[in-house]
């Protein structure tokens, strides 16, 4: 017979759970609410300002590095749909 303490010490552990996705930082969450932000749809996902574009680039864009201190951050707002009686002539 083995001794339990032995056995447990030689035999590793199942490695512990890793969560499935990194918690997102408030750079990136502000990041991806922001207006001027490109979607993946249209290239590398990068902030679009004009001001912002040149420096930062387009490919390998750090939110962490711009988007904490963005004083160009607006925020994305989905249009609100218009009812008839707003088309009134």
């Amino acid at each position: 017979m083995t001794d339990p303490l032995i056995a447990r010490s030689i035999v590793p552990d199942a490695p512990a759970a890793q969560p499935d996705a990194p918690a997102a930082s408030a750079a990136v969450m502000k990041f991806k609410s922001c207006r001027w932000r490109r979607p993946p749809e249209d290239g590398p996902e990068c902030c679009g300002h004009r001001d912002v574009l040149p420096m930062a680039g387009a490919t390998g864009f750090d939110p962490q590095a711009w988007c904490p201190d963005c004083t160009f951050y607006k925020l994305r707002r989905t249009p609100k749909k218009r009812s008839p009686e707003d088309y009134r002539y």
